[in-house]
């Protein structure tokens, strides 16, 4: 005798979401590769750049684990990106600094990501598009916004550490 599978109430939000999340990254990895960045160089370049800001202040916006994080950072240095300098407000800690050719490579990847993110958007009607980034947004800022806890954890595709 097989077993009933039980019967679905609900449309499979977390499949819904998750298969899109999937796609546009590997979509953005291999559109930043092009240029030889990845989603985590771009993200510390970018946000390098707004503002004076530590490895570990960088780590946590672009939720990555510290490992990773050096990882990046020897990257973008690797490729004269990026350097560690001491900050101008505290000797004691060091920032990311952005070089002139980041500047540059950081604004071609924003405008590859943006491009990315229009491709997708660009594939639904201007009012579903309004409708999901508002609806996506409402949800960020409210029922989805915290993570709820769990005795074992929910695992992710990077684990943020606080």
């Amino acid at each position: 005798m097989t077993a009933m599978a039980p019967s679905r109430n609900e449309p499979d939000l977390s499949f819904l979401l998750d298969h899109t999340s999937h796609v546009l990254r590997t979509r953005m990895a291999a559109a930043l590769g092009e240029i030889g960045l990845t989603a985590r160089m771009h993200c510390v370049l970018v946000h390098a750049l707004e503002e004076e800001r530590t490895q570990i202040q960088l780590a946590e916006i672009g939720d990555m684990d510290k490992t990773t994080m050096v990882t990046t950072v020897d990257s973008l240095e690797k490729a004269g990106l990026a350097e560690r300098r001491p900050s101008s407000t505290d000797r004691r800690a060091r920032i990311i600094a952005v070089t002139e050719k980041g500047a540059e490579v950081a604004r071609q990847s924003q405008d590859i990501v943006d491009g990315v993110h229009r491709d997708a958007l660009g594939s639904l009607p201007e009012t579903d598009r309004n409708a999901l980034l508002g609806a996506l947004n409402a949800l960020v800022e409210d029922h989805l916004a915290v993570p709820a806890e769990s005795p074992q954890g929910a695992r992710r595709a990077r684990e943020r550490t606080k």
